[in-house]
C-alpha cells in the first residue's frame, strides 16, 4: 500500500520515475530501521508538508507577509 504502480492491460506493474523515487526513499528508510506503518505515516507528514508548501507558495506575496 505504500505504492501503486500503473499496471499494463495484461496486469504487469509500470513504474514511473518518481514511483521509482519513492521505492528508492523506502528503501532508504528501511535500512535505517522504520517498519512499514513507520514508513507510511512518514510519506503521508511528507505530502502533506508538500501540499502545505504549494499552498503557500501559490498565495499573492503581500497575504504571506501578514
Amino acid at each position: 500500500g505504500l505504492i501503486t504502480p500503473a499496471r499494463t492491460s495484461g496486469g504487469t506493474r509500470r513504474y514511473r520515475a518518481d514511483d521509482l523515487a519513492r521505492l528508492r526513499q523506502i528503501s532508504d528508510l528501511i535500512e535505517r530501521g522504520v517498519n512499514l506503518a513507520g514508513i507510511g505515516i512518514i510519506l503521508e507528514l511528507e505530502a502533506e508538508n508538500d501540499g502545505l508548501r504549494e499552498k503557500l507558495a501559490a498565495r499573492p506575496r503581500r497575504q504571506r507577509m501578514d
